[in-house]
């Protein structure tokens, strides 16, 4: 078995690295909605592409580009009301993160069970839980795939990582809240909603930035000495929108830096469910000159116009409509198509779905060149491997295992540009074998997905080792009596259609190990493109 294992993994490397897209020319129409299918989603699950051939391109993509127009499935719409009763209300897990840090500070048993930090260990592993939990099954789940599609592009362009300080527990809210209500409404909207939402205001410390003169600091914290952050002003002009040759110079980031001073919250006042705070003692009041253009000394007005006047840019236009390009047609877009994105954004006022109708609409996005060109992020590809399964997914945690090892935890992107979704990124050995080792657990039933955990226990294996090693007494233990049955790869292959080559198909029915049939299909270059 192992010898066959390595094997996969070399014979699929090397075809991976020289073969073009997946898609078959001789069958145009199930091409279409397999490219609609995984551009505009995760990947079909079974019986889609007979629903999209049958209901036509058009009307597909206009559907979910009204998701409100589609109906949640009653089992998806109970589960996610469910995860949201149990969870915290937001100034619940505020009050609970700041007591088990204290505790962890004033922890004295070097990790002892019943420690501080054990008690902070555990509500680290209990959010990743949860909040993977509410970002993976609507994707896995939810018939509105662009509307998932879109949260995660936008969550990465206004990245904000979960492993720092308090954004432990902001995380979850800062996407519910500030991401997908405006996922595909108007960008100036969107923009605002990150720009003061806590876990932003956290992540890039614009909520401790103040004026050089303010006295007292901000409330609700030690901080004493006031002073002037950067940090969010240099990364709101250069990723959020103008872009990195955006035309602005330092001393506009410095500007802006200081018209967004008092732009703030108190984790004290946050306990009230009131989290976002201007305080105006902190603003800096001088006189500023900003791109080229006087200032009105207007307090917080003034970083309300900062963001109108980001917004309407024509250099933002052109950055959000390379990024969609980029996303939905091609690691190296065509300029012709960016510039027309970008001139419908400006004609739209920012209207993020009026983008992308005309981006749907558009000869690139339809020519089948670019079918099968894009290689899949972990993110993708661990998600549209469940669904073209078919699997129930009741617990998430080999997912959120297998991205880390894939390189792509969720919500651990350390740095504020976000992770790439460009195939020079992905694309290499080490990740193809943890693909491979990934799709292996899942085709021969060792990748417990169905399982339903019990919360009262630590159920480490989930979070700290390989799924597909875990002991079978430890899972016993967590719940899981035993393994499930081996995949079928027929139902698989009828899934993905002709999304898996004849070449694909003709080297799984030559294998040595029938058992391997799903690895094979899921791990081909076929499937790990989209």
């Amino acid at each position: 078995m192992k010898r066959t294992f390595y094997g996969l993994i070399t014979a699929i490397t090397s075809v991976l690295f020289t073969i073009g897209g997946a898609a078959s020319a001789q069958a145009a129409t199930q091409a279409e909605a397999l490219h609609v299918l995984n551009r505009i989603g995760f990947g079909p699950r079974p019986g889609d592409v007979e629903r999209v051939m049958s209901m036509g391109i058009d009307r597909y993509i206009d559907q979910q580009l009204h998701p409100e127009s589609i109906a949640l499935p009653p089992k998806l719409t109970e589960r996610l009301q469910k995860l949201s009763a149990q969870e915290l209300p937001q100034p619940d897990l505020i009050t609970t993160y700041r007591k088990v840090i204290k505790a962890a500070m004033e922890d004295g048993t070097g990790g002892a069970p019943g420690g501080g930090l054990a008690m902070r260990n555990a509500l680290y592993r209990k959010m990743a839980i949860r909040f993977g939990e509410q970002r993976l099954i609507p994707a896995i789940e939810s018939p509105r795939q662009l509307e998932e599609v879109m949260v995660d592009f936008w969550f990465n362009h206004f990245n904000v990582v979960a492993g720092k300080g308090l954004d432990h527990v902001l995380i979850a809210d800062y996407e519910q809240k500030a991401i997908r209500p405006y996922a595909m409404g108007r960008f100036r909207d969107l923009l605002e909603s990150t720009t003061k939402h806590p876990a932003m205001l956290f992540y890039l410390d614009n909520w401790l930035s103040t004026s050089p003169t303010a006295e007292g600091g901000v409330p609700g914290t030690r901080k004493i000495t006031a002073g002037l952050n950067e940090n969010y002003a240099r990364e709101l002009m250069e990723l959020h929108t103008l872009g990195v040759d955006g035309g602005y110079t330092q001393a506009d980031v410095t500007t802006l830096a200081r018209m967004l001073t008092g732009w703030s919250f108190d984790p004290r006042r946050a306990v009230r469910g009131d989290s976002f705070r201007y305080f105006p003692r902190l603003h800096d009041d001088g006189a500023k000159v900003w791109l080229g253009r006087p200032v009105p000394v207007k307090g917080f007005a003034e970083g309300k116009w900062a963001l109108d006047v980001l917004a309407s840019s024509p250099a933002t236009a052109h950055h959000i409509s390379y990024e969609l390009a980029q996303y939905f047609v091609a690691d190296d877009p065509s300029p012709m198509l960016v510039d027309r994105l970008a001139q419908r954004f400006i004609a739209t006022d920012g209207d993020i779905r009026a983008v992308l109708e005309s981006l749907f609409a558009s000869p690139e996005f339809r020519s089948p060149a670019n079918f099968g060109d894009k290689f899949k992020t972990p993110y993708q590809y661990v998600i549209s491997v469940v669904r073209a399964t078919g699997l129930e997914v009741n617990n998430v945690r080999p997912l959120l295992a297998a991205m880390n090892r894939m390189g792509m935890p969720l919500y651990g992107c350390q740095s504020p540009d976000g992770y790439k979704n460009t195939s020079d990124v992905w694309l290499n050995p080490d990740a193809l074998a943890q693909r491979i080792s990934f799709v292996t657990g899942i085709g021969l039933g060792k990748s417990p997905l169905s399982a339903v955990i019990d919360d009262s226990i630590g159920n480490d294996p989930y979070v700290s080792k390989r799924m597909n090693d875990a002991d079978p007494k430890t899972l016993a233990k967590a719940g899981i009596a035993e393994y499930g049955p081996p995949l079928d790869p027929r139902a698989v292959l009828n899934a993905l259609g002709d999304q898996i080559s004849s070449q694909t198909r003709q080297r799984i029915a030559a294998s040595e190990s029938s058992s391997l049939g799903v690895a094979e299909i899921l791990g081909s270059p076929d499937f790990m493109r989209r």
